[in-house]
């Protein structure tokens, strides 16, 4: 797949992306843009919602955790540098969407369409391998997690009605089966284009679970019940033994390293967006814009959650029920998580179905069951593709059945971003970057920007074994289907 995307950008023809199968998009063909696609009608604002959607995931809400491993040092100024360096790297890979000048250059139209106009060869492979077992695994990762905020409203209300000691606990499988059966409708949306309300809708979802936690997390600390905090994070002797401190530490950077990444999609996402103005200038803006407020929306998340539990804080404030009451409002919540995650699973699988789809096109151009788009209802825009409806189904039952037989899959996700943080956010648009801007070796430039992928790879490897060993622990008391929340 990964050659005959190469070979596409080198043919002239730009590989498709989103719209390769849907080249008249949803008007019939009549609003088209200059290079014969469906015309682009995103702007900062649908950019900025993709963006929130896909890094302020549930995520935001283990970062008391972390930082609570790190201290009120280094668990801050970690969130701080990887907000600094998403924001960098972000700007050199929106430069990269056109080829040759960022302003009037040939389109890119997917990550890896850029990677095979700037680098080419090999390095087109291992970008692929990185970034769609990235975006399977997220699929699967969030699969598991929408499930656990849904067993958490039932959980919420059990231990209001029986009291904080009482077994609440509950099977995950049926709520990832509902989940999955709603991502199949969704995953019938054709492209990134038509996903603009979810992404609004979802991002919208995710500032008010956010908000929430930040809320509770105040109110606790206000109310004095707080637990211990140090400058260090928890104590070795104390809370945790040495070896543990230093898994845990790894572990915590790694959660904070990889919870703002979203480069991966980036491509994606600009190809949505609109020109005049220039596409680069409007990405920028919209990372700008993006990552501010996520940062903001972490440092408080993390710090207030640290100051409220301490050292003791709980892996996710929400589902993890640091909070019991009130009950409500933690149910409210948990639904905001759901709701942003069902949006979440489409932004991170529209390129993986962009993908797939853009091969069968290209491989058997004459087949009616990968081409042939048929009208829902006359008159309508929206229409059915059978081999899109065929395979995208089949993709949410195998990553929905995946979840249900290793839910422990979380551990695997971390080693997965630990593994996918340094080249998809780092190396590739540091590299794309250099050729681009013809940047000759050895001088201070090149070694600035090289120095940052080393420390940044020298991060996803440290967290990557912590990862690792934090898979073998949960294998040890694995129990195929009987995994409660």
């Amino acid at each position: 797949m990964a050659k005959d995307v190469e070979m596409a950008v080198r043919n002239g023809d730009g590989g498709g992306g989103y719209y390769a199968t849907h080249p008249h998009g949803g008007a019939g063909g009549e609003d088209v843009d200059d290079d014969g696609k469906q015309r682009r009608t995103g702007n900062v604002w649908t950019a900025s919602a993709h963006i929130i959607t896909a890094v302020i995931g549930s995520g935001v809400l283990s970062l008391a955790w972390a930082t609570a491993q790190l201290g009120w040092v280094v668990g801050p100024v970690t969130l701080m540098l990887f907000a600094l360096i998403t924001y960098y790297t972000s700007g050199l890979l929106a430069d990269c969407y056109r080829t040759g000048d960022p302003v009037s250059g040939k389109r890119n139209y997917t990550y890896m369409d850029a990677v095979a106009a700037y680098l080419g060869g090999w390095q087109v492979w291992s970008c692929g391998v990185f970034q769609y077992v990235n975006l399977v695994g997220t699929a699967i990762g969030y699969t598991i997690t929408a499930s656990i905020s849904a067993a958490a409203v039932h959980k919420a209300n059990c231990y209001h009605k029986n009291g904080h000691d009482a077994d609440c606990g509950v099977y995950d499988t049926t709520y990832m089966i509902v989940f999955g059966v709603v991502q199949i409708f969704f995953s019938m949306l054709p492209n990134f284009s038509d996903l603009s309300w979810l992404s609004i809708l979802a991002a919208v979802m995710s500032f008010s679970y956010s908000t929430i936690a930040v809320g509770l997390s105040l109110a606790r600390t206000i109310s004095g019940a707080t637990g211990k905090t140090t400058l260090t994070g928890v104590e070795v002797g104390v809370d945790v033994t040495s070896a543990q401190k230093i898994w845990l530490a790894f572990q915590a950077l790694g959660d904070i390293a990889f919870a703002y990444s979203y480069s991966m999609i980036l491509i994606e996402i600009q190809d949505t967006v609109k020109s005049p103005p220039a596409e680069n200038k409007t990405m920028k803006k919209a990372t700008l814009l993006g990552v501010s407020t996520t940062t903001a929306f972490y440092m408080l998340c993390g710090c207030l959650g640290y100051a409220a539990f301490g050292n003791a804080a709980p892996g996710n404030m929400l589902t993890g029920f640091g909070f019991y009451e009130p009950y409500w409002l933690i149910d409210f919540a948990n639904v905001c998580i759901v709701v942003h995650l069902v949006g979440a699973y489409q932004v991170f699988c529209q390129p993986i179905f962009a993908a797939v789809e853009t091969f069968a096109a290209r491989r058997w151009p004459g087949s009616e069951f990968i081409t042939r788009e048929r009208p829902v209802v006359a008159g309508r825009s929206f229409s059915v593709n059978m081999f899109r409806l065929t395979w995208r189904t089949a993709f949410v039952v195998v990553s929905t059945v995946l979840a249900i037989v290793m839910p422990f899959f979380n551990d695997i996700l971390g080693f997965l971003g630990a593994v996918g943080f340094w080249p998809l956010t780092v190396y590739y648009p540091v590299e794309m970057y250099i050729r681009q801007r013809r940047i000759q070796r050895y001088t201070s430039r090149w070694v600035a920007l090289q120095t940052l992928s080393l420390l940044c790879f020298l991060v996803s490897l440290a967290s990557a074994v912590a990862s690792i060993e934090g898979v073998s622990e949960s294998l040890k008391h694995y129990v195929p289907f009987k995994t409660k929340s």
